[in-house]
């Protein structure tokens, strides 16, 4: 996928989270946020390293090599995209713990 520093067009919400230290987006986190988005209406992605993964795709996630102290942006669109956006937040917020 490109690099880019822009949400994808027609994005309705975006949001800013860093993943916690000594958290890697590997196997068992990666399938926390794909459960996670699993239960949203809309569409998710995560952008780190320059790289953009859809959050249902465990391995789209697993490709963005994501480590502890990354800033990962998280764009949504779709009816729920505020509130998708903002959960997902919080489960990267919850995964060192």
């Amino acid at each position: 996928m490109p690099a880019s520093s822009d949400p994808p067009a027609g994005e309705t919400a975006v949001v800013t989270a860093t993943l916690p230290a000594g958290v890697a987006l590997h196997a068992r986190p990666a399938a926390e946020l794909v459960r996670a988005a699993g239960r949203l209406a809309a569409t998710v992605t995560i952008e780190a390293n320059g790289r953009r993964a859809n959050v249902k795709s465990i391995l789209e996630i697993l490709g963005l090599g994501a480590v502890g102290g990354t800033e990962l942006k998280i764009g949504a669109t779709g009816p729920d995209a505020e509130e998708a956006a903002r959960a997902l937040a919080e489960v990267i917020a919850s995964l060192g713990g």
